[in-house]
C-alpha cells in the first residue's frame, strides 16, 4: 500500500440528467427466464432509449451517472449496493454504443424519482496533500479470491471508517485489453477492513450498502499488462 496525490479522476456529471420512468434494477444472477432478469432488461432497454442517442454523439472521454431514488421505507445503508446498479447499466450502454466509459458515478437516497445522464467526462484538478489516496496493486485474476486477498493484505493498517454513510471513489489503471467493469465488485468486496464486515467471520462481505456515493474511474496504461493499479478514497459522509 502506498499513499499518493489524487490519481486520474473525473467529476460527477452535474447537468443533463433525465428522470427515469422505469426504476433502476440491481444486477441479477438468476436464470435468464427468471422474473428478476425481465425487470433488469426492462430497465436497461429504457436507459438505452433515454441516453443512447446522446451517447453516440458525445466526444471522448465518456461519463455516466445514475441517481437511484429509493422508497422511504428502505433502509438506505443496508443492501441496494450502488455497484450492482451501475454494472449492468454500464455494460449494456457500452455494448450498445461500442464505447467505454472513462468514469461512472452513482448515488442513492430516499426519493420518488431516479435520474440518469451521460456526458463528456471532465478531469478533476489534483487535490492538495490532505486529499491523499490509498494505492494498491494486483496481479491476480479478478475472478479469483487471490485478487481480493491481495487488496485486503495491502490495506492492513488502514483505519476503518466510523458508522454511517460513505462516499467511495476507485480509480483503476489497467492495460488496454482489460474489461474494467469486471473489477468493480471484487475490489469493493475486498474493502471490509475499511467499510466493516456485514457477516463477521465471513470474508468478502463488506458493509458496502453504506456507500451512498460511488465514483469509478478508468485510465489505460499499456505497460501494465494484466496487472491492475487501484487508487481509492473512502470518506465518511
Amino acid at each position: 500500500m502506498t499513499m499518493s496525490a489524487q490519481p486520474l479522476a473525473f467529476a460527477a456529471l452535474k447537468s443533463g440528467l433525465v428522470p427515469l420512468q422505469v426504476a433502476p434494477r440491481l444486477a441479477s444472477w438468476m436464470a435468464a427466464d427468471h422474473p428478476d432478469q425481465a425487470k433488469v432488461e426492462e430497465f436497461l432497454a429504457h436507459a438505452v432509449h433515454l441516453v443512447g442517442a446522446d451517447l453516440a454523439q458525445l466526444p471522448d472521454p465518456l461519463a455516466l451517472r445514475l441517481d437511484v431514488g429509493l422508497p422511504s421505507k428502505v433502509e438506505l445503508l443496508n443492501e441496494h449496493d450502488l455497484d450492482n446498479y451501475l454494472f449492468p447499466l454500464a455494460m449494456r450502454l457500452s455494448l450498445s454504443s461500442g464505447r467505454q466509459f472513462a468514469t461512472a458515478w452513482a448515488t442513492k437516497e430516499r426519493a420518488e424519482t431516479s435520474f440518469i445522464g451521460v456526458g463528456q467526462a471532465v478531469r478533476v484538478a489534483p487535490a492538495p496533500p490532505s486529499g491523499d489516496w490509498i494505492r494498491v496493486r494486483t496481479t491476480a485474476s479478478s475472478g479469483s479470491s487471490a485478487y481480493k486477498q491481495q487488496i485486503h493484505d495491502q490495506l492492513q493498517g488502514v483505519e476503518a471508517l466510523p458508522a454511517g454513510p460513505v462516499s467511495l471513489e476507485l480509480s483503476f489503471t489497467v492495460g488496454p485489453t482489460r474489461n474494467w467493469l469486471n473489477l468493480w465488485k471484487p475490489t469493493i468486496d475486498a474493502l471490509d477492513s475499511i467499510l466493516g464486515a456485514s457477516k463477521p467471520g465471513l470474508q468478502w462481505h463488506p458493509r458496502d450498502g453504506r456507500i451512498v456515493e460511488l465514483g469509478l474511474h478508468r485510465h489505460v496504461d499499456p505497460t501494465l499488462g494484466n496487472d491492475v493499479s487501484i487508487a481509492l478514497s473512502a470518506t465518511h459522509r
